[in-house]
């Protein structure tokens, strides 16, 4: 655990991540990060909440029209 420390950006205020935690997030100038709120507390990820539920719905569709997707690849 580390303690970051708020800072004035503009009129906003905001944290810096240091260099060790942007590597581990995979983060580069310009990248999305997001918020996730939960009961234990925030969480900050590189990992989109959403995108794990689309892709569950594109192998749902996937299965269900896998006879279509097979004659469709001939």
């Amino acid at each position: 655990m580390s303690t970051l420390k708020l800072t004035q950006i503009g009129n906003s205020l905001g944290v810096i991540l240091p260099k060790e935690y942007l590597n581990k997030l995979k983060l580069k100038k310009g990248d999305e990060v997001f918020v996730t709120e939960s009961p234990t507390g925030i969480t900050l990820s590189a990992y989109d909440p959403n995108f794990e539920e689309q892709l569950e719905m594109g192998r749902e569709f996937m299965k269900e029209y896998r006879d279509t997707f097979k004659a469709l690849a001939k």
